[in-house]
């Protein structure tokens, strides 16, 4: 993280939306309409996911993938123009929210405006074709920043969107680009501002980072990302999470990751965390009984770092959109109910990371975790029963004072420092 990221960004909740499905018309113009519903999230950020004209050259799907762009400097025609774009970011401003967008450094389509223009700024392959490091990306051709001239003209894309508006840019697999420009881009667009723009890299899993540095590519891990930017993935040790709730591996993974976390990485690194995005399954879909849910969307969000919800998520969702073609998210068909309770869990989560500086976890058994947030006023227990289990267990914190129940549970709070376990969270705050 560099060192002059705005402290409310590790408490922050930032609102992924794809314009192209987030609504029936698929436009700025639907997703606008909905900017309110979405501030009610407690949102602080909204991430447009990539809102360039798509290639059309290996096009995947019907529509394309998003992330091979044709003209970064341009905005897809099917989404709205420049007015419509500069109405939604206004509208969002006006409700307390700030806009990032991605961008799509390390790639473009097939047949990009870049390509035409300037070819040698491509990787090439041995017979000098423009060529990519990952054999399942056959959309895009991968962009080669030795070409000092393809740095100027990055910056001066990142410059203009700024200019039109924007707060700060998702980065999509910044491992992949090299570090120093990312720092060069930084620097330069921080000159003359008041306000610091937000960057967030989509960092990568280890065992991708792995495989390209086998193969002599360059793949930054997520400590040496944090020298340029706010905020990376939890993608290091998502792979544990997931893992755990696949039935795959024991939740220690995890919790141990959170600790290499914590120690090993920069004391100012601040964490994404999620338990779904547009590249992995829904979580209500991974998660089919309710009360789990609410414990695993209390467990994330309690993490210490910036929470994602992904446009969906908050209705309980099931349904993985199609990122290639149109697929609309059904908001008649959602469990209110449960968005209802995540507003809470939100807004509680973002005033305990704001104001608690010490955060511990651990297992009571197998599966059940226990939460405290510290700081010098009052502090925060969880009780998150993520394996389904009932039965007793003690919280010792309970024992010597009155505690206020502030989510789940509104039967008595304490009995002895005893705590039944149900399949509903349980956030306690206990006086200073």
């Amino acid at each position: 993280m560099a060192i002059d990221t705005p402290n409310w960004i590790k408490s922050s909740v930032i609102y992924e939306a794809f314009p192209r499905n987030h609504s029936k018309s698929g436009t700025f113009a639907g997703l606008c309409h909905d900017l309110e519903r979405i501030s009610r999230l407690h949102a602080d950020v909204l991430w447009l996911m990539p809102i360039h004209p798509i290639g059309a050259a290996n096009r995947k799907g019907s529509l394309g993938s998003p992330y091979a762009i044709r003209d970064y400097r341009a905005i897809n025609p099917d989404l709205g123009d420049e007015q419509s774009f500069h109405e939604l970011i206004n509208k969002a401003h006006a409700l307390g929210m700030k806009v990032i967008i991605d961008v799509v450094f390390n790639h473009t389509s097939r047949d990009s405006v870049l390509l035409a223009q300037h070819p040698e700024w491509f990787l090439q392959d041995d017979h000098g074709n423009p060529a990519t490091k990952v054999p399942d990306w056959w959309d895009v051709y991968d962009l080669d920043y030795s070409q000092q001239g393809l740095w100027d003209y990055q910056i001066e894309t990142l410059r203009k969107w700024v200019q039109m508006g924007v707060d700060g840019f998702r980065c999509d697999v910044a491992s992949l680009v090299p570090l120093d420009f990312w720092l060069t881009a930084r620097k330069e667009l921080s000159r003359g501002r008041k306000e610091n723009l937000i960057w967030l890299a989509e960092s990568v899993d280890k065992s991708f980072i792995k495989i390209l540095r086998d193969t002599g590519w360059t793949a930054h891990s997520d400590p040496e990302l944090h020298a340029a930017f706010d905020l990376t993935y939890d993608y290091d040790g998502f792979d544990y999470l997931k893992g755990y709730i696949q039935g795959q591996c024991r939740l220690d993974a995890y919790l141990n990751h959170l600790y290499i976390q914590e120690t090993l990485y920069p004391a100012h690194a601040v964490k994404m965390r999620f338990i779904e995005n547009h590249d992995n399954p829904r979580a209500a879909e991974m998660i089919r009984d309710k009360g789990s849910l609410m414990n695993w969307t209390v467990f994330y969000t309690l993490l210490p770092g910036a929470t994602l919800v992904y446009a969906g998520q908050e209705i309980a969702s099931a349904h993985y959109p199609d990122l290639f073609g149109a697929d609309p998210i059904d908001w008649t068909n959602g469990d209110y109910e449960f968005t209802a309770f995540m507003e809470n869990a939100l807004e509680l989560s973002k005033k305990i990371k704001g104001t608690c500086t010490h955060f511990s976890v651990s297992q009571l058994v197998d599966g059940v975790v226990k939460i405290v947030w510290r700081g010098s006023g009052s502090s925060y227990v969880a009780l998150i029963n993520l394996a389904g289990k009932y039965g007793e267990v003690c919280l010792d914190e309970l024992k010597e004072c009155h505690a206020e129940v502030c989510l789940g549970r509104r039967e008595k709070a304490q009995e002895h420092g005893r705590c039944r376990l149900a399949n509903t969270p349980l956030v306690v705050r206990t006086p200073a």
